[in-house]
């Protein structure tokens, strides 16, 4: 099975945010199941609010756990489909 890789936040920046407030998780690959598509991402939107999200103070977006993946916007291609409206290849 094929496995994934992604960043994830390790701790809460003071200041700009450096290499070492980050790491790199590696997983299995999730398979879809009835109804689920999954995705790989070919652009990811990186915005100003993203930032703010790394603190934990209240805000009008919740901030990212520790741990925790950034929310984000993307394009992405259906790399497997177990969805009626969907199929591999499909961009989304």
């Amino acid at each position: 099975m094929d496995s994934y890789s992604q960043i994830v936040l390790a701790s809460r920046p003071s200041g700009p945010p450096k290499s070492e407030n980050f790491r790199i998780e590696k997983g299995e690959m999730p398979k879809p199941m009835d109804g689920q598509v999954l995705l790989g991402t070919r652009y990811l939107s990186l915005d100003p609010y993203m930032r703010g999200r790394m603190n934990d103070a209240k805000s009008y977006s919740p901030p990212v756990s520790i741990g925790g993946v950034m929310e984000g916007e993307v394009v992405a291609t259906v790399l497997e489909s177990k969805h009626a409206d969907y199929r591999a290849g499909d961009l989304v």
